[in-house]
Formats: structure tokens, C-alpha cells, sequence
């Protein structure tokens, strides 16, 4: 799947992985860090820094198309991952894997697939874990992507190594994005303030919708 034309777009090319954000849901959302969070997750998962990812942002009704023609289930849900090339990270037998600057990064930099959301069934999941619709989107779009990379969580084992994965990855993207600088420790030196505890991730350790059709 490949989504359709129109809606708004950011490409982050800074550092070489192609981000594709599309809204077309209506709604207004932080597409450049949905960008920065994806990047992120690539780079951690030592994904090829060439490797291509589409995120398209839709309404309900077309999430529910999609969910309906996919799945066989009705009505809309939170995130849907199109895997379309065998890209995988080392440890699950990835070819096409390494990191930016990496000595073999991999013959084939693939493209990974597209990561459907869905905002307004995020802000009721939101709600309901008491956290912004915004870190509800980076979480599903954080599992999405595992899902791309070839992750499951159909069976206990999957669903634990999965949602381990996807915890780790929410808590370090935090923490990356609230580390204070070297003027803040100036500051908080000099006040004698900050206690650098990590920030806490928005990720639940059960998900809701969370599932992810093949498609060519």
C-alpha cells in the first residue's frame, strides 16, 4: 500500500533515512515529531540509513476502509503497518541492517512500508491513559514500525519481547528529548536544582487496536 495523494508532507533527509509524514485526517498534528521519532527508532534498530517509511495520518472513515478491507473488522483502529520490503534488524536475520557510519551498512537500503494513524481514535486512547494525544501517536507510531521490522505480538512470547522493545524505545526517546544541556547543568549547578531522573515513558504495556496487515 502506498497512500494516495494530497495532504501535507515532511521529508527528513538530515540524516539520510527518507521520512514521509502525510496528514490527511482533518486534524492538526506535530508531524515533525512524528518525523524525529521515526528516525530515531530506525537509527536505534540499526535500520539502513537509506531505508524509505511512509506515515499517513487519516480520518476515521478511512481508517475504518482500511481497517474493514485488511483485517475483516469493522469500524476504525488505532495504527496499521504495510510492511513492503524484507527489511529486518540483525537479530532477526536482517540483511539490510546498519547504522549510519556503520562498516557494512547493508547491501540494499529497501523500503520499509507505511504506518497508518489514526488522531481521533488516538485522543480517545489518550484520554483514557492520561497522557497527550501527541505521545499516543509516537507511541503507535513506535509500534508500527516494530511491526514493519517484522515484530509481532500474536503469541505471549512475541507480545513480550515486543511491547519490552517498544517500552525501552519510548522511555529512551524521552529521555533523549528532555536531557539537559551543558547550559542547563550550568544553570541547575548554580541553583542547585535538577535531580536528572530520566523522563517516564507514555507507553502502556498493553496496546488496543495495534495490528498490522501484509500488503504488496
Amino acid at each position: 500500500m502506498r497512500h494516495a495523494e494530497g495532504g501535507s508532507a515532511v521529508i527528513d533527509g538530515a540524516n539520510l533515512v527518507s521520512i514521509d509524514i502525510a496528514n490527511e485526517s482533518g486534524v492538526g498534528v506535530d508531524e515533525l515529531a512524528l518525523a524525529a521519532i521515526a528516525r530515531y527508532v530506525l537509527d536505534e534498530m540499526r535500520i539502513h540509513p537509506l531505508a524509505e517509511l511512509s506515515v499517513l495520518v487519516v480520518d476515521e472513515k478511512a481508517m475504518a476502509e482500511l481497517h474493514e478491507h485488511w483485517m475483516s473488522e469493522p469500524g476504525p483502529t488505532d495504527v496499521l503497518a504495510f510492511p513492503m520490503d524484507e527489511l529486518r534488524p540483525p537479530h532477526l536475520g536482517g540483511v539490510n541492517a546498519g547504522r549510519a557510519g556503520a562498516e557494512e551498512p547493508g547491501p540494499d537500503p529497501g523500503l520499509l512500508g507505511d504506518v497508518v494513524l489514526c488522531p481521533q481514535v488516538a485522543a480517545v486512547q489518550a484520554r483514557d491513559a492520561g497522557h497527550s494525544v501527541q505521545d499516543e501517536l509516537e507511541l503507535l507510531a513506535v509500534h508500527g514500525i516494530l511491526h514493519l521490522l517484522g515484530y509481532d505480538h500474536a503469541e505471549a512470547d512475541e507480545r513480550t519481547e515486543m511491547f519490552g522493545l517498544q517500552d525501552r524505545l519510548l522511555r529512551s526517546w524521552r529521555a533523549s528529548r528532555t536531557a539537559p544541556t551543558a547550559d542547563d547543568n550550568a544553570d541547575d549547578n548554580a541553583d542547585g536544582a535538577g535531580d536528572g531522573a530520566p523522563a517516564e515513558s507514555p507507553g502502556r504495556p498493553e496496546g488496543s487496536g495495534l495490528c498490522h496487515p501484509r500488503a504488496g
